[in-house]
């Protein structure tokens, strides 16, 4: 038997925060006891449960750290595992895209062979990685890579990405231009190229490429998620898919749809912690506001996870509502039943923080009860 306790903590438990100590044994929570236990002292920090990612370009990050620039693909795994870790994130899914432009080399097809180094990784890897295929509409390939996919690969979720110029998350083509043309350093003329592009794949493939998404989530047990949606149009569609999780919906009227169809929303750290979207959409602080956000994500900048969860325990004066948008509620709605809370039989994946004027600092990472940070 292997026993760790630690004592004189400041536990985020499920519903209240509460001075008092923590038993794990095997790898499991075993025992929520009183501060006074004998054990490894916190010094009053804060234990929480480890932070879990549903959707994340970090990766990418690690792959192309310039443009041009094609890092060996374990090394970047292993930095990108190291980083999570280091910010408290236990449990993330990577988001890989599927669906390429094959005709004018726009996108290539990469999501088959990361996604297997991403496996042969695992074993040597910090933290608990799953795969999220982000499913490209607008594309040449969605459905013969779809098709390289199957249930050995443990697929967490499929999300609908329809990044159509005009709509949803680009409705405005001005946002689309500076996102795009500082990305890819395209001209205003290669730049009316991609839109017309763009929206022919849609019209060409929008309905077959949906379709075929969603029976493949479905094959694979994996939850279905959208993308973007901004009219309640949008959210109806998504609930005739089954889809329970709303990814960065860009309304409160999307949004509120989402809540009266028994939806999810989940929305960018970033957007919370800048005060605002990147692309003139919904701010994430209207949402919380209206009680409308369940979920927040990283999405791009792993630290924001944690800043997150406290400046949304502020704004609501309850911190363990705060640690539930990036904990316990995303665990549900990934459908994973042994981890995101601090409870006895769940996995002891924790995390130690100071907080320190208002700023929190990462001190420790456990998986699984193994210090991995």
């Amino acid at each position: 038997m292997n026993e760790t306790v630690f004592t004189n903590a400041t536990l985020v438990l499920p519903d209240e925060v509460r001075q008092g100590s923590i038993v794990i044994r095997d790898g499991l929570i075993a025992e929520i006891g009183e501060a006074g236990a004998t054990g490894i002292d916190m010094g009053g920090d804060i234990i929480a449960p480890g932070l879990i990612e549903l959707h994340t370009d970090n990766l990418e990050r690690h792959i192309q750290p310039r443009p041009g620039v094609d890092w060996p693909h374990s090394a970047a795994i292993a930095a990108h595992d190291a980083e999570l870790a280091a910010c408290g994130i236990t449990t993330v899914f990577d988001a890989l895209r599927v669906g390429s432009i094959i005709t004018s080399n726009s996108y290539a097809k990469y999501a088959r062979g990361l996604a297997d180094e991403i496996l042969a990784a695992r074993p040597h890897l910090r933290i608990s990685h799953r795969i999220h295929l982000r499913a490209e509409i607008c594309s040449e390939t969605l459905i013969e890579e779809l098709a390289e996919f199957g249930d050995a690969d443990r697929i967490g979720i499929v999300s609908l990405m329809d990044h159509t110029p005009g709509q949803r998350q680009f409705r405005d083509l001005s946002k689309l231009a500076q996102y795009v043309k500082g990305k890819r350093g395209m001209s205003d003329a290669e730049f009316a190229d991609h839109v017309a592009g763009l929206t022919e794949l849609r019209d060409r493939f929008g309905k077959e490429h949906e379709a075929a998404t969603v029976r493949a989530a479905t094959a694979w047990g994996a939850v279905l998620a959208s993308h973007d949606d901004t009219t309640a149009e949008h959210v109806q569609t998504s609930a005739g898919y089954g889809i329970r999780l709303a990814e960065f919906p860009t309304t409160i009227e999307a949004a509120t749809a989402c809540h009266a169809h028994g939806i999810a929303t989940i929305m960018g750290a970033p957007n919370l912690i800048r005060g605002g979207s990147h692309s003139g959409n919904v701010a994430a602080s209207d949402l919380a506001d209206g009680g409308l956000l369940d979920i927040v994500s990283s999405d791009y900048v792993p630290a924001s996870l944690l800043t997150s969860a406290f400046m949304l325990g502020d704004r609501w004066n309850d911190l363990a509502r705060g640690f539930a948008t990036v904990t316990a509620n995303p665990a549900r709605s990934a459908g994973l039943t042994d981890r995101g809370q601090i409870a006895p039989g769940l996995r002891a994946d924790l995390i130690r923080v100071a907080r320190v004027e208002g700023t929190p600092f990462m001190r420790e990472t456990w998986v699984a009860g193994k210090r991995v940070a």
